[in-house]
């Protein structure tokens, strides 16, 4: 038992399925008292009945007064798990703006304004844990998807931020930044992640694994995929060649539409 949540009031967001389901199972087999947060009330509904948890439906952006309310008035942990994932326009093809908007909404803005809603409480009483769903793709990038690389390195900066400022007052930031795993999201990202995601993909269940030795560690970023660490010196330190790497994969996966 990871003595750090036992009794905790969690809420995962997007946590119908995938990661999200697979982190709500965790905390509440670990003895929190969870929320399970998902678009899809039934799906929401159906977790939450598994685990012994709440379920509250709706926008991930939304729902902080609602689940603070479902847990008696005190949120201890939030997990930032729901994402959505956008092909975006290639160079050439029509802009659409539609979806860079859903991207920074979901992706980004849902994150900074439930920071923004928590904030106050946690800093009052000198505690609290803030997890988020980020992405290699927000350390790294992705072919193919323009919206969802950006605002995953956007929704890392913002963990960065977090920790940064706060971790004097006692709030705890994680930044979970897997490459593939098999859900759904992976299922939808077409050939690209057939090339690049799906041959190390990983289970949901090792994701936990990877943010309770986290938690227990007191560690930023959690690398489920351990190899992600060298992508991301390889990058830093030289960019020009990663670039060069990243842009033959590229040049792989035209090969292949």
């Amino acid at each position: 038992m990871v003595q750090a949540v036992q009794g905790a009031k969690v809420v995962v967001t997007g946590a119908g399925g995938g990661i999200g389901a697979a982190l709500a199972r965790r905390f509440a087999a670990q003895g929190a008292r969870v929320v399970v947060n998902d678009l899809d009330a039934g799906r929401a509904k159906s977790v939450a009945e598994e685990i012994g948890g709440l379920a509250v439906a709706g926008d991930a952006s939304a729902i902080v007064a609602e689940a603070r309310d479902a847990l008696g008035g005190t949120i201890d942990v939030w997990c930032a798990n729901a994402g959505v994932g956008r092909d975006g326009a290639e160079p050439g093809e029509p802009l659409r703006e539609e979806d860079w908007a859903l991207s920074w909404d979901v992706n980004v803005m849902a994150h900074v304004r439930a920071a923004h809603a928590l904030l106050p409480e946690w800093l009052e009483r000198g505690g609290g844990r803030f997890v988020s769903t980020v992405s290699a793709a927000g350390l790294l990038t992705m072919i193919g998807t323009a919206p969802y690389s950006v605002t995953k390195h956007g929704a890392y900066a913002f963990a960065e931020w977090l920790s940064l400022t706060y971790r004097h007052r006692g709030v705890k930031v994680h930044a979970i930044c897997p490459q593939g795993v098999r859900t759904d999201m992976l299922d939808a990202s077409g050939s690209a992640g057939d090339l690049v995601l799906k041959p190390t993909a990983i289970e949901p269940e090792d994701v936990a694994d990877s943010l309770f030795e986290g938690i227990e560690q007191d560690r930023f970023l959690i690398l489920p995929h351990p190899e992600v660490a060298d992508y991301y010196r390889a990058r830093a330190t030289d960019p020009d060649r990663w670039l060069s790497g990243m842009n033959r994969v590229q040049q792989q996966w035209e090969a292949t539409r």
